[in-house]
């Protein structure tokens, strides 16, 4: 891996996706490819893919350059900066490895140490018997008791199989590098990407947990019209419909109101660090 040369960064946090096992519906990492843009986000660094991808699993484009020049475009993890006024935001986002992931994990932490990051952000994605009516559940945990207390979240007590974001946390747990995670409950009868809904869950979580704020541009209206598309499809399909109303009757039994005190204190909050530039909360 090879940084370029930009001096001291402030704050920084590291903020990753990862395509693949951790990505139902590819939204985390949208959440990451939407704040590359809506941070302005310069390309930092990238692993080479040789060690850690099979080429035949994920393979290589080919692209043309001013319709001539062919180029090709390798699949691999690749860093970017964002610069903003309270700190800076180091993203991640790539393909999960398809080997050596004890290697891979070490490169990210040594390029974490080199940058002093001092707190790595993942965001995932997996699919629930959730239903697509009601906000999306965003569970978030911590590595560390201390770092869990610091920032009201919980231990994570998964136990099973997992993918390259529990192995990176384990790697930053064996660094002393304090490490979330957050992860959206896509509703598992509408899997295929994209899932803006829960792309812009996640990003709440994010601007919630850095108080850093996220321009959401038309992200809010493309997750209204997605619900509305997957309300017109449970319409006709009776026993699709039934099955979202007993979710729904799960939900509204076993969980507190979403509109708690709590959450409206949220939202405003985020509707403020944008400076009143979005549609404020209801």
């Amino acid at each position: 891996m090879t940084v370029e040369e930009i001096g001291a960064l402030r704050d920084p946090v590291l903020v990753a996706a990862f395509e693949g096992w951790n990505d139902a519906a590819d939204a985390a990492t949208a959440a990451v490819e939407h704040l590359e843009i809506a941070w302005s986000a310069r390309p930092l660094a990238a692993i080479d893919p040789d060690d850690y991808y099979d080429f035949q699993v994920n393979r290589p484009t080919v692209t043309l350059v001013n319709g001539e020049t062919r180029r090709i475009q390798w699949p691999t993890t690749r860093l970017s900066l964002c610069r903003l006024e309270q700190r800076d935001v180091v993203l991640v986002r790539g393909l999960e490895p398809n080997m050596r992931w004890r290697a891979f994990c070490d490169e990210l932490i040594a390029i974490a140490h080199e940058l002093e990051v001092d707190l790595c952000v993942t965001i995932g994605a997996l699919l629930a018997d959730a239903p697509h009516t009601r906000p999306i559940p965003v569970t978030g945990t911590a590595s560390d008791s201390a770092t869990a207390a610091r920032l009201h979240l919980d231990r994570s007590r998964y136990e099973g199989p997992t993918g390259i974001v529990g192995v990176f946390h384990d790697a930053c747990l064996r660094a002393e590098l304090p490490s979330v995670s957050f992860w959206a409950a896509v509703p598992h009868y509408v899997s295929q990407p994209p899932c803006p809904k829960a792309t812009l869950a996640l990003l709440h979580r994010i601007e919630d947990l850095l108080e850093l704020p996220v321009p959401l541009g038309d992200l809010p209206d493309s997750a209204r019209v997605w619900e509305r598309g997957v309300d017109e499809l449970a319409e006709e399909d009776s026993e699709v419909a039934e099955y979202v109303r007993s979710l729904e009757q799960r939900d509204d039994i076993t969980e507190l109101p979403e509109a708690s005190g709590d959450q409206i204190a949220r939202e405003f909050e985020r509707y403020l660090r944008r400076g009143g530039d979005d549609t404020p909360p209801d």
